[in-house]
């Protein structure tokens, strides 16, 4: 029996299309662990949805003047198709704004009431007395109380990653009408963060295989002491308050989001017509959770959500966080305001989905922020997926189809340079595999793409289109055994590149799907039948660069 793998990926906001950031911070490291599971025969199901309650989308719908669930339709849908051209393969995306959703997060918030865990207490409030409305986290900005960066929010500083509370803020402002706002009190409930503060610590410090920067802040945030959170807002739109008494308010965003994903697969595990399955994904030992996220999302989920599983009990903490750093674009970074972003539904209207996924993966924001640039995304088609890959790919199949009447080759036996090649192919996916069980997608990559360049360099002392005159037989080994890599190489770049390594499955005359051979050495039989090759990527005009770079900063996105 295979291992069971839950993969749960940040919610985004349903306030605007996708864009770079959030595919290389969550999006495309989740999708490259999960096929690469599902190959080799693990149990996976990965999760996710829109967070349509979020203040940034009654924000976009006062300014476009529209109701707060017609934003979060739109965008809802658009993430789906998205999703599905990008080759981003969700068991279930779902949303915040489900039946089942309210159920569950009621569920969580009386059962840790119940026992405890969370509390009323009256709160001083920023009320606009311009707008006539309680200022809910992102109506509210001003100055950070920790890293003095400007635009801090009144749940966190982006610049810090630190939560903050309205009344910390410095010079705070309304956001939609700059009034300077006065404070009220109100009535909220209260999460006993603080009483998790020890246990936390003595789990944290057992979590030797997360990511040293991840591990690092959380550490730093707790060791700094834990502050109760108030998971109660004043506000119309969202998930009402499961107690009497309390209405015209809704369950705090935060809280309620990351409980989408428990929500997420027990709606998963009621389609499948098995209601407790879901317990398979979060009980017991036979399963481990990640969760991929962005590093604005840490404290989330390494403090709050692990803190309120404890408090609700009976259910996993967290495996691992492979949590990512930002990603920048031409070299600044990444603003949505301003336009200066790569929106994906923008990037899938006029270039293919694996070059993008090539090139976010092979510089994935691991451990530190990365740069994207339309230069380096030309070259990094041209010179490594058309030129290494491709060109491998394509010369060796279209030679074989020509001179071979369109079957593999009967091989004879070895020389030991091709022997080597061969020990080469079956430890580099040895490799790739233990680098991608332990998340680290940009080593893994690499290492597949050096088995490409190896197999290059032995076809070039081979020359099987020069031999074949003259030694038939030595030609068809030669060609074999670069068939056998590149069927390797299908198979270990499939996580990466789902669409072109489906149709190399195919070229290659395999039925079916690239992950269901697993994730072994699946040589094709001498005279297996193989398709017309086509040309696996295109080669990019440089002139596209500069038209790219003139686009940021003026182009806004649409739905």
């Amino acid at each position: 029996m295979g291992d069971r793998i839950f993969i749960g990926v940040a919610w985004p906001y349903a306030d605007g299309p996708l864009h770079l950031g959030h595919i290389a911070g969550a999006y495309l490291p989740s999708d490259i662990f999960a096929r690469y599971h599902r190959t080799k025969g693990n149990e996976v199901l990965m999760v996710s949805g829109s967070d349509q309650h979020g203040t940034p989308i009654t924000i976009k719908a006062e300014q476009e003047g529209k109701k707060p669930e017609e934003i979060a339709n739109q965008y809802h849908q658009q993430f789906l198709d998205s999703w599905q051209k990008l080759g981003i393969s969700f068991d279930l995306f779902t949303s915040t704004g489900t039946a089942n959703h309210a159920e569950v997060s009621h569920d969580f918030f009386l059962t840790l009431f119940n026992r405890g865990y969370i509390y009323k207490a009256t709160v001083s409030q920023p009320f606009c007395p311009h707008c006539q409305r309680f200022l809910t986290d992102r109506y509210i900005e001003g100055t950070c109380p920790y890293c003095y960066s400007s635009g801090a929010r009144g749940d966190q500083c982006d610049k810090c990653g630190k939560p903050i509370s309205p009344v910390e803020l410095i010079d705070p402002h309304c956001q939609l009408c700059a009034t300077t706002p006065q404070f009220k009190d109100s009535e909220h409930f209260f999460f006993r963060l603080s009483a998790f503060r020890d246990r936390l610590l003595v789990w944290m410090k057992r979590q030797t295989h997360w990511r040293q920067n991840v591990l690092n802040f959380t550490m730093r945030y707790v060791e700094e002491g834990l502050k109760d959170r108030a998971i109660t807002r004043d506000i119309g739109w969202g998930i009402p308050v499961p107690l009497d008494g309390f209405k015209g308010k809704c369950l705090y965003v935060w809280f309620e989001a990351v409980i989408g994903y428990l929500s997420a697969t027990k709606e998963w595990a009621k389609s499948s017509r098995d209601e407790g399955k879901w317990r398979s994904f979060w009980q017991g030992n036979e399963a481990k959770s990640y969760y991929f996220i962005g590093k604005d999302n840490i404290i989330f989920h390494t403090i709050i959500w692990p803190a309120m599983l404890m408090g609700y009990d009976s259910l996993n903490l967290p495996y691992d966080i492979p949590a990512n750093e930002f990603l920048t674009i031409e070299g600044k970074k990444l603003s949505t305001s301003r336009h200066w972003a790569v929106w994906l539904p923008d990037y899938l209207s006029r270039y293919e989905p694996d070059p993008l996924r090539y090139l976010l993966s092979i510089t994935m924001p691991e451990t530190g922020d990365t740069d994207f640039s339309w230069h380096e995304f030309v070259r990094r088609n041209n010179d490594e997926l058309v030129a290494t890959y491709g060109n491998l790919v394509h010369r060796v199949l279209t030679f074989v189809y020509r001179s071979f009447e369109g079957c593999v080759p009967m091989p004879r036996e070895f020389d030991s340079r091709s022997q080597a090649v061969i020990d080469v192919a079956k430890d580099t996916l040895n490799t790739v595999d233990k680098l991608l069980y332990r998340c680290h997608f940009r080593e893994a990559l690499r290492s597949a793409m050096s088995l490409a360049q190896e197999t290059n360099r032995y076809l070039e002392e081979k020359s099987p289109w020069k031999a074949i005159k003259q030694d038939r037989q030595a030609s068809a080994n030669s060609l074999y055994v670069a068939i056998c890599v590149i069927s390797c190489l299908k198979t270990m770049l499939y996580p990466f590149l789902p669409f072109s390594s489906q149709k190399l499955h195919e070229y290659l005359g395999f039925e079916g799907r690239v992950e269901d051979d697993g994730w072994q050495l699946h040589f094709p039989l001498p005279g297996q039948k193989l398709l017309p090759p086509e040309p696996l990527f295109s080669k990019l005009d440089e002139g596209l660069i500069e038209e790219e770079v003139s686009r940021l900063g003026h182009v806004k996105h649409n739905l």
